[in-house]
């Protein structure tokens, strides 16, 4: 068994499309600036409104990568 330590961070995403492309979204711009990513976990999800319909989703994302 291989001693691991991963870092947590919590990123937000939205899509006007779908909850996998805010989740996507999200994951992107986190791999753009740390490197290592490992795994993710939805926490939160939230969609918003324009003139009664659904215009937004939102999600919370905590983002895993490995530390050196």
């Amino acid at each position: 068994m291989s001693d691991q330590v991963y870092k947590l961070i919590e990123v937000v995403g939205s899509s006007a499309t779908s909850l996998e492309d805010a989740v996507q979204g999200a994951v992107k711009k986190a791999s753009a600036t740390v490197r290592g990513l490992r795994w993710f976990e939805v926490t939160q999800i939230r969609g918003g409104f324009e003139d009664e319909k659904l215009s937004e989703w939102q999600v919370m994302v905590k983002v895993a990568f490995e530390l050196d």
